[in-house]
């Protein structure tokens, strides 16, 4: 005796997304076909995963690539297997791309830092522990997620910079080299002797805690400014961001005291005031220095 067809389920004429009529026996393929979808998505992020663990990629990058991977060939998957159960695909495809239209757009955001995220990992132009600057902040990187990055901050503040912002913006990584280079300006009055200021700025500097030798530090003659003669003083440091902060205060207590005992003046802004033919000038200072106060 012939075995009966299986019962169906939905009818064709009774829902428009079905093209034939469904059977049990469809409904079993269609859930084999997503299971086996599944779990070649599992097999293909931890393939991944193992694989990148053995090389120099960082492990972040093997986990949100498999994630990525495992979730594109369960779409696929699920989306077979809707065919293969008598689906029309067509129509659904067409609904379900005006509502994922609708919630990409609300959901722009997320989807850039989410983006921005695997961007990051992948090109690592920072890992956590070391010390960066991006826009406005600068501080320790925490940590690295799909929607932001972690830093707290030298006055031990924790900012959450989303990664899209830190992708478009320049980076600064303070770490990846091991000395960088600071400039400070230091002015001082018309009338001094700029070679003898010169000598005195660069033996303040070498003196200074945290300055490094090689190379050595550099003064040059910057600008003739309003009030003063500028010169440039340019040294080089640990390039973490404490001891850029430290090295510059010694620096400045270094170069004053060099200063001092050489005679040297740091001018304040100062202005002539002349009201005419035979009148007097008058000038004004917006501050004394010790020597006027002195004097």
């Amino acid at each position: 005796m012939p075995t009966p067809p299986a019962p169906l389920l939905v009818a064709a004429e009774e829902d428009p997304l079905v093209a034939d009529a469904v059977t049990t026996g469809d409904i079993i393929l269609a859930a084999i076909v997503f299971a086996a979808a599944i779990a070649l998505a599992v097999l293909l992020r931890r393939l991944l995963v193992h694989a990148l663990d053995r090389g120099d990629a960082d492990r972040r990058v093997g986990r949100l690539t498999g994630r990525f991977l495992g979730l594109v060939v369960v779409v696929v998957g699920a989306i077979y297997a809707l065919g293969v159960a008598g689906v029309r695909i067509g129509p659904l495809l067409g609904a379900l791309g005006v509502g994922g239209v609708a919630l990409a757009f609300a959901a722009q955001d997320i989807l850039q830092n989410l983006v921005a995220g695997i961007l990051l990992q992948i090109r690592r132009p920072f890992k956590v522990g070391e010390q960066i600057g991006s826009g406005d902040f600068e501080g320790t990187v925490d940590d690295v997620n799909l929607r932001t990055v972690e830093l707290t901050t030298y006055d031990g503040l924790t900012v959450y910079l989303p990664n899209a912002e830190v992708l478009r913006t320049p980076i600064v990584n303070y770490t990846r080299t091991p000395y960088s280079r600071t400039s400070l300006t230091v002015g001082v009055a018309y009338d001094t002797d700029l070679t003898h200021a010169q000598a005195v700025l660069h033996d303040g500097c070498g003196a200074a805690s945290g300055v490094q030798q090689h190379p050595p530090p550099e003064v040059w003659v910057e600008e003739f400014a309003e009030s003063s003669i500028n010169f440039a003083v340019r040294y080089w440091h640990a390039a973490d961001i404490a001891s850029r902060w430290r090295v510059r205060s010694a620096i400045a207590v270094a170069i004053k005291t060099a200063l001092d005992e050489a005679g040297i003046r740091i001018p304040f802004p100062q202005r002539t005031l002349w009201f005419g033919p035979g009148e007097t000038a008058l000038q004004v200072r917006s501050a004394e220095s010790d020597d006027d106060r002195r004097g």
